[in-house]
């Protein structure tokens, strides 16, 4: 993939960053979070989660299903403590009810109700590792990232992320949300769509000026 987007003409000034070596990062995190009780161990699948809501987010199959409120533990249920290795998922409780606001650089205004609009959320995996948002903010956080450009499918991710650079005092970036990038019938272009990967093309003999053109 680096390979790729160096043949494509993408350039950047950053080293690259392995996630795998940050994990004690992300473990205080964690651990943060669980010492200000914003977080609670949920035991549901993702099976549970879908059978339980009532509209799991049809036509947004890139997203987490809304979690049921009834699965929370009631609020100032004493928190077991963090294990070693971590083997329970652990969700964020978020402050139902409350509008989440941000200026994105490109679709301007955006708002969602939190328990609503989107619900607890995962942020650490039952195989130990880290969640995305929660490495995601993690990771912008620690670099000092002040502008994050990424697909439109993330907008709501946005809003999971602002409550954790909240919860963690950290002071969020700004961002600016792209179009995705679609084939002739409207279809989003993704990996399982092996025929336009940048491989593919190159090695069909395609010049990355010509690729650049076609997708303008």
């Amino acid at each position: 993939m680096i390979e790729d987007l160096r043949w494509f003409g993408f350039r950047w000034q950053e080293p690259m960053v392995s996630q795998s070596e940050r994990l004690p990062l992300y473990r205080a995190a964690l651990a943060r979070l669980h010492a200000l009780g914003l977080i609670y161990p949920d035991h549901r699948s993702r099976k549970d989660v879908l059978a339980a809501a009532s509209a799991p987010h049809e036509g947004d199959e890139h997203d987490e299903p809304l979690f049921p409120p009834e699965f929370r533990p009631p609020a100032g249920t004493p928190l077991p403590p963090l294990t070693e290795p971590v083997t329970t998922n652990w969700r964020f409780r978020v402050p139902d009810g409350e509008t989440l606001a941000f200026t994105d650089g490109h679709f301007g205004a955006q708002t969602a109700v939190a328990g609503r609009d989107f619900g607890d959320f995962l942020v650490w995996r039952k195989d130990d590792l880290p969640s995305y948002q929660l490495a995601s903010v993690v990771d912008d956080h620690a670099m000092g990232i002040t502008e994050i450009v990424r697909g439109a499918d993330l907008l709501k991710s946005t809003f999971r992320q602002l409550l954790l650079f909240r919860a963690l005092g950290a002071t969020p970036p700004a961002f600016y949300h792209c179009p995705l990038v679609r084939d002739d019938q409207g279809v989003r272009l993704a990996k399982r769509h092996d025929a336009l990967a940048l491989r593919t093309l190159r090695t069909s003999g395609r010049t990355p000026e010509e690729i650049r053109r076609t997708s303008l």
